[in-house]
């Protein structure tokens, strides 16, 4: 089994994004599945041109994107993709879509087809905060969740694919207001090695799970 992992890099004002510093630190190889990493820039465009090359010339079985969630206290996978763009703040090309379709010939959402519930319920087990998140918000997470739904979609049905959220990484807390939570990043990639776990062990009955 071949799975595609992918992380942003820093965006917001920030000099790290958890999201690929937790990527990094996971091994080449998770429950005999080979672990291919990515790094994807925090670009609305640009994102979406990376990871559809990355999935033309990997043809992964399944396909994991991981992305800051600010604010967020555990590890999150998203359960929907909504056919939205409407950014708060630009993006690392000064883009800022308001209202925009990610995909004009999309639908209106797409659901996950990675066992969600058993990748929290695994984290949960080894002591890591886990929830499922239904909202994967309007800015690159989503657009870039919705377009490896899509692509699944369209192009590659028998390949499964997923987003999850991951909380700040301890140091950016630092300089965040007092309370803000925070997950050391090998405790963030503990967790997303679990998940992976989930999906490999979940293989042959993802749709019962989700």
């Amino acid at each position: 089994m071949k799975i595609l992992i992918t992380g942003f890099d820093p965006f917001g004002g920030e000099t790290v994004n958890p999201a690929y510093e937790a990527v990094r630190l996971l091994p080449d190889t998770i429950a005999g599945a080979q672990i291919i990493k990515l790094q994807v820039p925090t670009r609305f465009a640009l994102s979406r041109t990376v990871l559809e090359a990355a999935v033309n010339e990997h043809r992964p079985d399944a396909v994991i994107c991981v992305g800051q969630a600010g604010g967020r206290s555990a590890i999150t996978p998203e359960r929907v993709a909504i056919n939205l763009a409407d950014a708060s703040i630009p993006d690392n090309a000064g883009d800022q879509p308001v209202d925009e379709p990610i995909r004009k010939d999309g639908a209106p959402a797409y659901f996950t087809s990675l066992p969600v519930k058993a990748m929290v319920q695994k984290m949960r087990a080894a002591g890591i905060p886990a929830a499922l998140s239904y909202t994967a918000g309007s800015f690159v997470c989503n657009s870039l969740m919705y377009t490896l739904l899509y692509l699944i979609d369209r192009q590659y049905p028998a390949m499964r694919g997923g987003f999850i959220h991951v909380p700040y990484a301890m140091e950016q807390a630092v300089s965040k207001p007092l309370g803000t939570p925070s997950m050391d990043l090998h405790q963030i990639a503990r967790g997303l090695a679990l998940a992976v776990e989930a999906v490999v062990e979940n293989e042959c009955g993802l749709t019962v799970n989700r």
